[in-house]
């Protein structure tokens, strides 16, 4: 499955695999006259599981859970750094799950345990400025063409890639468990069995630390809504996360009727400072702009 999605910066890549079985055509020949051992003598040990190795293109540094357990302190003490790395985090995993859904596959135990973390590496220059964390990057490991029957093992554990596997993931899993990640991230607790419950009786409140707090909490809401043709896609997601780490504040328009000017304007403006951190980038590089 992995070698069939081609490259993503979001998705764990697959350079080869091997099993610690030999191949048919590399056994020796059975010799004549040997009796092979039946699997009725007690002497004969059972067949053992078949252990497979991946190789893969990046290593990780930590999964996401390691990560958000490690940042408690964090977020205490600059709120408004964490969550934006938070809405990073988030914003790489929607890329990654639209890039899945277009090659027909799903992520088969969307858990903080299953999204693995590289960190990138960091010019000297720049690791002065960072403050506690810096921004790493997000890997989705463990999806399936399709979904098992029985829940799918974590990238911890052995997968048996042997069994056939049945029926697809439902649509709406990934939504779900996107708006679970949410709390899980914000250090609020949140559990998938009880999503149910929260619906019905008025999600987990998240408290306002930061300008990002309240974004991230009318997205978690949209995405675990009571009613499904209600609830964002991943693709909304995605345009969300980008408005809120990117997009104008509500109050450049919280007094003007002319909304759609002001944004005109407002997108001429960053695409204008874009273009010019470009050029000072390059030219301050001592290379030739890509």
């Amino acid at each position: 499955v992995q070698i069939s999605l081609g490259t993503h910066c979001s998705i764990q890549r697959l350079l080869g695999r091997f099993t610690d079985r030999l191949p048919r055509e590399l056994l020796l020949p059975a010799i004549p006259g040997a009796q092979s051992p039946s699997r009725e003598d007690p002497a004969c040990p059972a067949p053992q599981p078949l252990l497979q190795v991946l190789l893969c293109a990046e290593v990780p540094q930590q999964t996401l859970a390691e990560f958000v357990k490690g940042s408690h302190a964090l977020h205490r003490s600059s709120p408004g750094h964490y969550e934006r790395l938070g809405c990073l985090l988030l914003l790489q995993l929607c890329m990654g799950l639209e890039h899945l859904r277009g090659h027909n596959v799903v992520q088969g135990d969307l858990c903080p345990e299953n999204l693995l973390l590289v960190q990138c590496p960091c010019p000297p220059q720049r690791q002065k400025e960072l403050l506690g964390l810096s921004l790493p990057r997000l890997l989705i490991s463990s999806f399936f063409k399709v979904q098992e029957k029985q829940r799918p093992c974590s990238s911890s554990q052995e997968l048996d890639w042997s069994h056939a596997l049945a029926a697809p993931s439902p649509p709406t899993a990934a939504e779900l468990n996107l708006g679970r990640l949410i709390y899980q991230i914000l250090h609020v607790d949140i559990s998938l069995e009880n999503i149910l419950d929260f619906r019905s009786k008025g999600l987990p409140e998240i408290p306002s630390l930061s300008i990002y707090s309240a974004g991230l909490k009318r997205l978690a809401s949209l995405l675990l809504h009571r009613d499904p043709h209600q609830r964002v896609s991943i693709l909304q997601a995605r345009a969300i996360l980008q408005v809120l780490l990117w997009g104008p504040r509500q109050e450049l328009f919280a007094r003007s009727r002319k909304s759609l000017e002001l944004l005109q304007s407002w997108l001429q403006v960053k695409r204008a400072l874009l273009l010019l951190r470009f050029a000072e980038s390059s030219a301050g590089a001592g290379v030739s702009p890509g």
